[in-house]
């Protein structure tokens, strides 16, 4: 069979992305809807933020995308590492990379055996593995301190570790949920740049989950503003600037603009209000 003009559009649409959520909606057992119906696609390759109020369901958002939780209903389709998209059938991990709030690394482990971690439990070889994980911590400037303990790094080098971990498995898509928020300003405009200088160099799919308004506007191609619990999306800005950025940009007359844009879109979440 022919496929028509129109079916033939739509999966070439797909194929171009990276993340589907269509109509998804999460319902917890004590009754409170955390989200949705909420939309959502991000190509590949690209680097959206979700910015919202707190309990908004931005991580329940993140959550259903890396397969840790299950959608109440809707489609969910992420994909697959040959390009195919697919519903969401694949184990936890596959193809993703997922950095927390917090770094959760070992303490009784180096920075190496930390980042090793994915690649022996998915039975790679230790030399091999051991080899990777020397190259994920040299790709976030980690490399003088792979022999390192947890106690021993600053609450900023902990976090590379922890998207070093996030890295070695080489995934197609990288999840971040706040990893920045504990952090202090310097360290974290440090890690904004370097994160951008990685994502320039890696090309990964970047799902970004931040609260900060100025964060996600420095970082993203797309800002999504999601309204207060039920989360949907109240707006999806596009942040067009001359790449690669820098700290121009950040003291630069479109950042500030850029910046109202986003909170203005923010502001009826927190007012109570809905646009919608």
């Amino acid at each position: 069979m022919v496929a028509s003009s129109s079916s033939s559009a739509v999966e070439a649409s797909l194929t171009a992305l990276a993340v589907s959520l269509r109509g998804v909606t999460k319902v917890y057992d004590n009754g409170v809807m955390a989200l949705g119906p909420f939309d959502l696609a991000v190509r590949k390759g690209e680097f959206i933020s979700l910015l919202g109020p707190s309990g908004c369901g931005k991580s329940t958002a993140l959550r259903i995308i890396a397969g840790l939780g299950a959608p109440s209903s809707g489609t969910v389709r992420v994909a697959r590492h040959e390009g195919e998209v697919q519903p969401r059938r694949v184990q936890p991990g596959h193809g993703i990379g997922f950095v927390f709030q917090e770094p959760t690394l070992m303490p009784w482990a180096n920075a190496r055996e930390n980042v090793r971690l994915p690649l022996r439990l998915a039975g790679m070889p230790k030399a091999d593995a051991r080899a990777r994980a020397d190259e994920a911590l040299a790709s976030v400037g980690l490399a003088d301190f792979a022999d390192s303990f947890p106690r021993e790094l600053s609450g900023g080098m902990k976090m590379r570790v922890s998207l070093a971990r996030a890295l070695v498995t080489d995934p197609d898509i990288l999840l971040m949920d706040e990893p920045f928020a504990a952090l202090d300003e310097i360290t974290r405009f440090r890690l904004n740049n370097d994160l951008l200088a990685l994502w320039r160099s890696l090309r990964k799919t970047v799902i970004f989950v931040t609260h900060s308004v100025f964060e996600s506007v420095y970082l993203s191609q797309r800002v999504v503003v999601m309204t207060a619990r039920p989360g949907r999306i109240q707006a999806d800005i596009r942040i067009e600037t001359v790449e690669p950025r820098g700290e121009e940009f950040r003291t630069s007359a479109a950042y500030s603009d850029y910046c109202r844009s986003v909170s203005a879109a923010l502001a009826p979440s927190y007012s109570g209000r809905s646009t919608l």
